[in-house]
């Protein structure tokens, strides 16, 4: 389990640019979640994630993964990386190596497996995230698709074997069916027992993926819970800045019409509904 007591990060604490980007955070993150991140631009939400693995120390709190503060310096950077792994908007920013192959195996060499561990575990990750070894192996990860880049970025972390995936903007400037392609990618290592806490400011993924829902306002958490019991305070949802996804403004239309008119997360559950009503 991951666990933040009561953190605060401040920038430029001594200067007339002061700002508290993030405000007493008090929260825990099971391993096998799917938590989504969603606030406004500026509310605190890249701040929180580069926390969870220690890229960034908190001025005030705790970060504790498995009763271990990530933080104090008799703990290896390595065993906090072995467990939480961090893929960033922009996946070429992170590249690094020659070839996918050495990208995604860069983890596990770190870890020091062996060189027939290193190469089943990077098999492995990258047919998970629906690429073929035989063909991106040796070709530069610079020379792939944006969705391509995505995907083994993820991957590189995938082959470490985390307890917690943590993704930023996963699907940021992606077509729709390279967006289709990794929620359905992320999904699968939800099915594996894998946690995954990412940020989107696309609501609906945030609907039809997470468990749970963290919303942010002004570097505080506002909310803390099921998606259904944040979305369906439609006034609450527009008075801290966030779209309502299309399944939520759709129920909202239908209920003049349809009084027991269920919440849905995506289109197949609306049609689910009216083809229920037809069989009556």
């Amino acid at each position: 389990m991951l666990e933040l007591i009561d953190v605060s990060v401040i920038y430029d604490p001594y200067t007339k640019f002061r700002k508290e980007a993030l405000t007493n955070i008090n929260l825990k993150i099971e391993n096998n979640e799917a938590i989504a991140i969603v606030g406004q631009i500026g509310s605190g939400k890249s701040t929180l994630i580069q926390l969870l693995n220690g890229i960034l120390k908190p001025d005030k709190g705790r970060v504790i993964l498995d009763g271990v503060d990530i933080n104090d310096r008799r703990v290896k950077r390595k065993e906090i990386i072995k467990k939480i792994g961090v893929v960033f908007q922009s996946p070429e920013d992170q590249f690094f190596a020659e070839t996918v192959f050495d990208e995604v195996a860069f983890g596990p060499k770190n870890l020091g497996f062996s060189k027939e561990e290193i190469e089943e575990r990077v098999n492995r990750a990258l047919l998970s995230m629906g690429l073929i070894p035989e063909s991106l192996s040796s070709r530069s990860p610079f020379s792939l698709s944006g969705g391509e880049k995505r995907r083994v970025a993820i991957a590189s972390i995938i082959s470490i074997n985390p307890q917690i995936i943590v993704l930023d903007e996963p699907t940021a400037g992606m077509d729709f069916s390279g967006k289709i392609s990794i929620l359905a990618h992320i999904k699968d290592q939800l099915h594996k027992g894998v946690g995954v806490v990412f940020i989107t400011h696309n609501m609906e993924e945030a609907i039809q993926i997470a468990d749970r829902l963290i919303v942010l306002s002004e570097g505080r958490i506002v909310f803390d819970g099921e998606p259904k019991a944040f979305f369906i305070n439609v006034d609450f949802v527009k008075k801290v800045g966030l779209d309502i996804p299309f399944p939520v403004e759709f129920r909202e239309r239908a209920k003049k019409h349809f009084p027991d008119f269920p919440f849905c997360r995506d289109s197949k559950e609306i049609i689910k509904y009216f083809l229920s009503r037809k069989k009556q």
